[in-house]
């Protein structure tokens, strides 16, 4: 790119946002980036920080419309906020279900909505949704953190048809196990049921809850940084764009046996033949 874009970042303070803040202002972008606090651990003449709850519609409006008025306008809105949540459906409350759909699901719903006025007028933009492998398929435990992924790329892929006519680009970022806090700081735990102990230590290696980890740690798997490079490269090219952008060293092995689980449920049924995947 020779043209310098503004970016509106969600989830800045730490793991990928905070990647792709770093790597837009290296590129001499203009970035606005939000957290919780209003505060990120760097400072930029570039750079802009605000502060937004992902649960409230009113914030998110608020912070595009405060986003638009600081330059000419959002370039690339990137909907990265969220978390994880661990527990097996019965385990899940009504709270604890609302809130993951608030931030995951319906904050980036509520931003998207409020950038598409901007960038139609302007005849460009990018909305760049990160998503995760969790949306391909499902796991125990997971239930409702792959529902709120899985209607994140439902509405974006009905997005990206409505607003390609306008210039309007959307990229689903489908991610696999990424260094960051997000396994351990960025989870949180339904009150766990003994019925369900067993499965959890089968599928999580530990019936503890919250599962055990060191202050600090990190999931391991593929750095923010280098995640953060992929999209900006995906972003940059020239020719015509997938709308799902795989990234993580074990993303295309875990969305591949995903979707052979699939083909093979819809395979097992008289008289139905899917294409192959």
């Amino acid at each position: 790119m020779t043209t310098s874009r503004t970016w509106l970042i969600t989830g800045a303070s730490g793991g990928l946002g905070l990647a792709l803040v770093r790597r837009a202002l290296a590129d001499g972008d203009r970035v606005v980036a939000t957290s919780r606090s209003g505060s990120l651990p760097l400072t930029d003449p570039h750079l802009s920080v605000l502060t937004l709850d992902p649960a409230d519609p009113g914030s998110c409006r608020r912070v595009v419309a405060e986003a638009e008025g600081l330059g000419e306008g959002v370039d690339v809105l990137v909907n990265n906020a969220g978390y994880g949540l661990v527990g097996a459906i019965e385990e899940v409350d009504e709270a604890e279900a609302r809130a993951i759909l608030d931030v995951d699901l319906l904050a980036p719903l509520w931003l998207s909505r409020a950038v598409i006025p901007g960038m139609r007028e302007r005849g460009r933009g990018e909305i760049v949704q990160i998503s995760s492998v969790g949306a391909v398929g499902s796991m125990p435990f997971l239930g409702l953190y792959n529902a709120a992924k899985w209607g994140l790329e439902g509405f974006s892929g009905a997005l990206a048809a409505e607003v390609a006519p306008w210039g309007i680009g959307v990229t689903i970022a489908e991610i696999g196990a990424m260094d960051t806090a997000w396994a351990t700081a960025g989870m949180a735990f339904s009150a766990p049921r003994p019925e369900y102990d067993e499965l959890r230590a089968q599928t999580l290696g530990t019936a503890e809850v919250p599962w055990p980890s060191e202050p600090g740690a990190t999931g391991g798997g593929t750095s923010p940084e280098a995640i953060a490079e992929g999209i900006v490269a995906h972003l940059d090219r020239v020719d015509q764009r997938p709308l799902r952008l795989v990234l993580g060293d074990d993303a295309p092995g875990q969305i591949e046996a995903a979707l052979e689980m699939r083909r093979q449920d819809y395979a097992g049924q008289s008289g139905f033949r899917p294409l192959e995947i």
